[in-house]
Parts: C-alpha cells; structure tokens; sequence
C-alpha cells in the first residue's frame, strides 16, 4: 500500500511540474500571462464538471455493464448448479415435505406467469415454514447423493464470482453444511431422535433456500432464455406430471 502511495504521489508531482513547465515556456515565448491565467482559471472551472462525467455517470453506468456481465455469467453457473443438483434436492424434499400439495400447487410456474407473480411466490417462500418428515432411510439416500456431488460443490465453491450473488452462496453453503453433517456420521441409519431432529432442520434450511433461488432463476430464464425456461417447466421438479418430451 505504501509502495502505492509513493507511486501516484510521484506520478502527480511529475504531472504538475510538467504543467507548470509548458505554461512556462509558453510564456519566455509570449511574455503573455493575461492570456496564461485566463485559459487556466477557465480549465480549472471546468474540472467539477469532468469529474461528475466521469466519475458519477461514465463509471457508473460501466460499473453497471460490467455487473449485469458477470450476473449472466452467474446464472449459467445457477443453472448448471440446478441441473447437477438442485432438481434432484428439490424432488427429494418436496416429498418429505407435510404440506406438499400446497406447496406444489403454488409452484407449478408455466408460460403466463408474470414477473408479479414470480415476485409474490418469493416473498411468500422466503417466510415459509413446514415440517419435514423422512425415514432413516431417507436420510442414507440423500447421504449418497451428497457425497457423489461432494467434488462439484467444492469446485461452485471455489468460484470468486459467487460473491456477487449472495443469496446463491447461501444456498451453496447450507447445501454444503447438510452435505457435511451427513458424510461425517458413521452410520444415518441407526441415529438418535435428537440427531435425526437436526438433520431434519437443516434439510428444512436448504429446501426453502433452494425453493427461493429456483423462483428466481425461474424468473430470469422466462426473462433473457425463453427456450430453457420452456425446458425448465417441462422439468419443474414439483410437478407430477412434468415430462420433458414434449406431447403432441
């Protein structure tokens, strides 16, 4: 930082000496320091002016190219997320799910759905509440699953861009957190009550975060991908009947 410092401290130095120097040999040459002062107080003037172009409105509006850039390019990593993993958590925990009727009837997303109403299931999906209800072996399948994924995690982990969208870091980080708990047990399928019931918390965590997070890349596919959401709805993991091939 201090090496920094002495850098653009050094670099502004040169800059104005080199200024002064030109209005100097400007004025050996017209001895005119009228028309120096003028054209100075006038440049001077101008600088407020610049700096809100330039650093209020130009780099602002770049900053938010670049930030809607790189949100595409989160939604691809969403999207390969949902397709490696999140439809198959989203099937798995829907059915341990005790009011899952009504949770499916609020979810069944197709081409009608306006962004009022994507917004309106998020709002209501982020304060939901239900009880999970699963068997031992339940738990053990869900064990496998997690633990074959293990390396794919990691790796969403390991992307820096995540930052940018912190509501899909935590869905990683609590997909990870259940992924973690189940791995490092010897055995799920002889647990405790007070074990299982914490098992059954954090299934309960990661299912609403995902029902959320899938809303919104719901959302964005019907905005920017009308092809893949086509797709998507055809996969919709709350739907019974969903069926990708498409019925003449």
């Amino acid at each position: 930082m201090k090496k920094f410092f002495n850098w653009q401290v050094v670099l502004g130095l040169s800059l104005i000496s080199l200024s002064a120097l030109i209005y100097f040999i400007h004025y050996l040459i017209f001895r005119d320091s009228h028309h120096i002062f003028i054209y100075m107080l006038g440049e001077i003037a101008f600088v407020p002016i610049e700096v809100l172009l330039v650093t209020l409105i130009i780099h602002r509006l770049l900053s938010m190219r670049e930030k809607r850039s790189l949100l595409k390019k989160m939604n691809m990593v969403i999207g390969a997320f949902f397709s490696e993993v999140g439809i198959s958590l989203l099937k798995s925990f829907s059915s341990f799910d005790s009011q899952s009727e009504k949770t499916r009837n609020k979810l069944i997303v197709d081409n009608n759905w306006t962004n009022k109403e994507f917004i309106s299931r998020h709002a209501y999906f982020e304060k939901y509440d239900c009880k999970i209800e699963c068997t031992y072996n339940d738990i053990k399948n869900l064990r496998n699953f997690l633990e074959n994924k293990r390396g794919f995690l990691l790796g969403l982990l390991q992307n820096p861009n995540l930052l940018e969208h912190e509501s899909f870091t935590d869905i990683l980080w609590a997909v990870f957190h259940l992924t973690e708990e189940l791995t490092n047990r010897n055995d799920v399928s002889n647990l405790t009550h007070a074990d299982h019931e914490h098992l059954l918390i954090d299934i309960k965590r990661v299912y609403i975060r995902l029902i959320v997070g899938w809303i919104s890349y719901m959302m964005h596919l019907k905005a920017d991908y009308p092809y893949l959401f086509s797709m998507a709805i055809r996969m919709n993991p709350f739907d019974k009947n969903a069926l990708v091939e498409i019925k003449g």
